[in-house]
């Protein structure tokens, strides 16, 4: 329970969670999980095509696409989070992310829908042993009898290890 007098405030977690009340998730899967960000950042969604590979780029980015005229890097979260070997069928898409003006591409197992979460359906995110830094974690929204983990795709994109974008101005 926190006192005015409380110096720490709310977690980054809190505040995000907070402030995304109420906003749309696009929810879609990653292993057996289901994950969602913000709808506001995505693009559009495409069927996952042939990528062009680019020598000495790490391991998770598979390469670029020609996205009428913007050559964009595509980004398998799935090799990023060690989510076992990726395979690519038809239901393997490619999220189209716009991250502070800068177009990424994210490759993610299935897309399924959006959904809309209000604040008492966003829980704190805990510290646990997930596939990634719970910084980059928004907080765990809950739907019935679905659970998405929520992430921080700004913040995601722009850390250090994924290298791909510049930081962006808190």
């Amino acid at each position: 329970m926190q006192t005015p007098d409380h110096n720490k405030g709310f977690s980054s977690g809190e505040k995000a969670a907070a402030e995304i009340a109420g906003n749309e998730f696009l929810a879609f899967t990653l292993g057996k999980e289901e994950y969602g960000i913000d709808i506001l950042k995505v693009q559009e969604i495409r069927g996952y095509e042939t990528v062009t590979r680019i020598a000495n780029a790490p391991e998770f980015v598979k390469g670029v696409i020609n996205l009428r005229g913007i050559i964009v890097p595509i980004v398998d979260m799935r090799i990023k989070f060690n989510l076992g070997e990726p395979t690519y069928d038809q239901f393997t898409v490619v999220i189209i992310l716009n991250i502070a003006g800068r177009i990424v591409g994210m490759v993610v197992d299935s897309v399924s829908d959006v959904i809309t979460l209000n604040a008492g359906q966003i829980k704190p995110a805990p510290e646990m042993g997930t596939a990634f830094n719970t910084d980059y974690l928004i907080g765990l929204g809950t739907l019935e009898e679905r659970m998405l983990i929520l992430i921080d795709i700004d913040k995601l994109m722009s850390s250090a290890e994924m290298g791909l974008i510049d930081k962006i101005a808190a």
